[in-house]
């Protein structure tokens, strides 16, 4: 089989209802592409039918030799950054995407992370706030918040970077290894440590601006995520204090 040039890792909890849509549109996008590609859904700890639901949909998939091929992974916790992990050290692509399940950005804009369209990037990020970005249908608390929780993010882990936080990246292959290698944080913060692990080592993150779809099953609390988040922060540079992220991959 083609090794696939595009993998799209889609991290599920607890997503029964806006999986199989979601499934579906990125199974149309890659279809229509002329690259070797694969799926890669990740699901983790959920109460609800997300992995019958993944499984189901990957065992009606046709096998042809041009197909996007589907893999359903199971962990037994749940948290994002575990289930990315998973993905990322699985996924075989030349180029390693992560996509929420929710799918708050066109399906289309995928193409706009890849060569031709960018080239030589070891690293891309959606962005929601950099020059040329549009959001729709935010709640403009929600938006506000949002920019509170990406001031203290730059302020104390990542200096310049404008939305650290969507939930749409690239990675080449070789590049993901090296840093979700080392990855600890099992949250929602998981992005943060990624990054700092990134210009801790001297990768290059390129964001991207995209345009951006409010969803309203956000799973986020703000209170709660926001301290949660600053604690991590602060592990992150401990982690960093005891060279943890010095380690090269096995």
């Amino acid at each position: 089989m083609t090794e696939p040039y595009l993998s799209i890792i889609i991290p599920a909890h607890n997503e029964e209802h806006r999986l199989p849509r979601t499934l579906e549109q990125v199974l149309g996008f890659l279809q229509d592409q002329s690259f070797a590609s694969e799926i890669l859904v990740v699901e983790n700890g959920s109460q609800d039918r997300t992995l019958e639901i993944a499984r189901d949909f990957a065992a009606r998939l046709p096998h042809g030799a041009n197909e996007p091929r589907i893999q359903v992974l199971h962990e037994e916790q749940p948290g994002k950054g575990r289930a990315i992990r998973r993905g990322m050290l699985a996924a075989v692509g030349s180029y390693l995407f992560m996509c929420d399940a929710d799918l708050s950005m066109p399906v289309e804009e995928i193409s706009r992370f890849l060569p031709p369209a960018l080239l030589d990037c070891e690293i891309v990020i959606a962005s929601r706030e950099a020059p040329g970005a549009v959001r729709y249908g935010e709640p403009l608390y929600r938006h506000l918040g949002g920019r509170l929780v990406n001031t203290m993010i730059r302020l104390l882990a990542l200096p310049g970077l404008h939305d650290t936080q969507c939930g749409f990246k690239c990675f080449q292959r070789q590049t993901a290894r090296d840093l979700f290698s080392v990855q600890r944080l099992p949250g929602w913060s998981f992005d943060i440590e990624v990054l700092y692990i990134a210009r801790h080592r001297g990768y290059r993150v390129v964001e991207l601006p995209i345009p951006w779809y409010f969803n309203q099953e956000s799973k986020l609390h703000a209170v709660r995520d926001a301290l949660q988040m600053m604690m991590d922060i602060i592990s992150v540079h401990r982690n960093a204090w005891l060279g943890l992220y010095d380690k090269k991959p096995q």
